[in-house]
């Protein structure tokens, strides 16, 4: 199982769910109305470090984070 995380505005309780790959992932929140906006916008990080491909092989125990922009100082 994979546990992914929703940082920062995107106000949304982890999920676990038994994936392989970024672009299943990608699948299950675009059903989501709310998640497909963040989606589009999200920098995506597994086990902490910064990924860009979506066929990145995840295996249970793994840790998604979807990290939207944010404006600071």
């Amino acid at each position: 199982m994979v546990t992914i995380e929703f940082l920062g505005p995107i106000n949304k309780k982890p999920l676990t769910l038994d994936i392989k790959n970024l672009l299943e992932l990608s699948d299950i929140l675009k059903e989501d109305e709310d998640m497909s906006a963040w989606l589009e916008n999200c920098a995506v990080a597994v086990n902490d470090t910064m990924v860009s491909s979506k066929d990145i092989t995840l295996n249970s125990g793994d840790k998604v984070s979807l990290l939207p922009p944010v404006c600071g100082g």
